[in-house]
């Protein structure tokens, strides 16, 4: 199965945080549950200088880009107006990780 890097940045307009606090259980509910299925295999917080969160990257275990772009189209950080914008790339786990991807299939 292949993989994606998702990046998402983050909006920067005054209420970007309190739309980022009001859909974040929903969000992280949400890829817990992609993550019990294998379809997530990590996911971190992108900060600047000052650990200010100013957006994300999720890495996914999903079979296409259009099964990515099914999930972003119903994850909250898009439809609560969290992440302007997305970025996706196609991508491989190196052989180091490859136990990541085999534990995710199981």
């Amino acid at each position: 199965m292949p993989q994606f890097v998702v990046t998402g940045y983050d909006y920067t307009d005054a209420q970007a945080l309190e739309r980022r606090m009001k859909v974040r259980d929903a969000h992280t509910n949400l890829i817990s549950e992609m993550r019990t299925k294998g379809k997530i295999l990590c996911g971190l917080a992108l900060l600047d200088a000052a650990e200010k969160m100013i957006g994300s990257v999720v890495i996914c275990n999903m079979n296409n880009r259009a099964e990515v772009e099914t999930w972003l189209a119903a994850e909250p950080y898009i439809t609560g107006k969290v992440w302007e914008k997305v970025e996706i790339q196609d991508a491989r786990i190196g052989p180091s990780f490859a136990d990541l991807v085999q534990k995710s299939a199981n």
